[in-house]
């Protein structure tokens, strides 16, 4: 088979589409044939040298997929070869075939298209896993996105506005503000030009933001904090602002707030399984009915996956980039 390979970290161009060996579906596993797969912030770190798959994992980028099930491994029941799906991964997507944990394995949602469900793995177990099940969003609840353009935003906005809470976002452009007022996003903050902490503020009597989603890390820590409400819960998911910033922890103190950090690929199999199994109880059921959609900036081959790094390392981009396999 093709995949990307990375033999010497560096900028885009260090993306080399090369021969490789097949995966071989070990126990528990499925081979899928893949038809998609998307680009994450983390495969930009993982080609500049900075972010190693787990031991055991897949050397190649990609930390979701769709496609058909091709073999199954020993031990693989509920699933046959055929089968449309997606999945969630620890690498390996951007090739044209990746053994995938069964666990970690969903069926494509009515209405999505085989490729476009690639788009859906990796965000809609971070935002389900950190929003609901680690922050407990509730409806009623005002939830802050840093981002809310991107893939993850863009989840976010429809996942919160389905359970019945307010969605505040930052994003760096008029339009990026628009299209996330298109799928629900109530306040909408430029971030270049106005202070999210003023208007959340603002926008909430004084009370501030129940939950925080943040992309940023160390930048946003103290701000974050500050704009949280009492009992707030700040669920960090990116360091793109850095890693090492101030904590008052006075002002945590006095809003008996909660901060979380968590990632998915190096969680154990276990732990992933049951993020899984909970986005397909309780997600799933808004894709099937229409009420939640990937949303999806542009499609591009997968042997060309340097423009796609491109176009998330300028911020180019609204929603998802997906690789689709020749």
């Amino acid at each position: 088979m093709y995949a990307i390979t990375i033999p010497e970290p560096g900028g885009p161009e260090a993306l080399v589409w090369a021969e490789v060996a097949d995966p071989v579906p070990g126990l528990g596993e499925v081979l899928v044939d893949v038809t998609a797969s998307a680009v994450n912030r983390a495969d930009i770190l993982q080609r500049r040298g900075f972010y190693d798959p787990p031991p055991g994992a897949s050397p190649y980028p990609g930390l979701e997929c769709s496609g058909r099930i091709a073999a199954l491994g020993t031990g693989v029941s509920g699933w046959s070869v055929g089968d449309e799906v997606c999945a969630l991964l620890s690498g390996g997507g951007y090739a044209e075939k990746v053994a995938v944990p069964a666990g970690q394995l969903l069926p494509v949602p009515k209405g999505v298209s085989l490729t476009r469900a690639a788009a859906l793995p990796e965000v809609v177990c971070t935002v389900w896993s950190n929003v609901f099940m680690i922050s407990h969003l509730r409806p009623g609840e005002t939830l802050l996105v840093h981002g809310g353009s991107s893939g993850i935003g863009t989840m976010a906005i429809q996942l919160a506005k389905a359970v019945g809470a307010k969605v505040a976002v930052t994003a760096g452009t008029r339009e990026k503000l628009d299209r996330c007022a298109e799928l629900g996003a109530d306040i909408l903050i430029d971030y270049k030009q106005q202070d999210f902490v003023e208007e959340v503020a603002k926008a909430t009597d004084g009370a501030g933001a129940d939950v925080i989603l943040d992309n940023m890390g160390a930048k946003y820590l103290d701000r974050n904090v500050r704009t949280l409400a009492v009992n707030g819960r700040l669920a960090v998911i990116g360091m793109q602002g850095g890693v090492q910033g101030e904590l008052n922890i006075a002002a945590l103190l006095q809003k008996r707030a909660v901060i979380s950090a968590a990632s998915l690929r190096a969680r154990p199999l276990e732990e992933k399984a049951a993020i899984v199994a909970a986005v397909r109880e309780h997600v799933w059921p808004l894709l099937d009915a229409g009420r939640v959609r990937p949303v999806v900036d542009r499609e591009l081959p997968m042997d060309d996956a340097a423009s796609g790094h491109r176009l998330l390392e300028e911020s180019g981009h609204v929603g998802k980039v997906l690789l689709v396999t020749p």
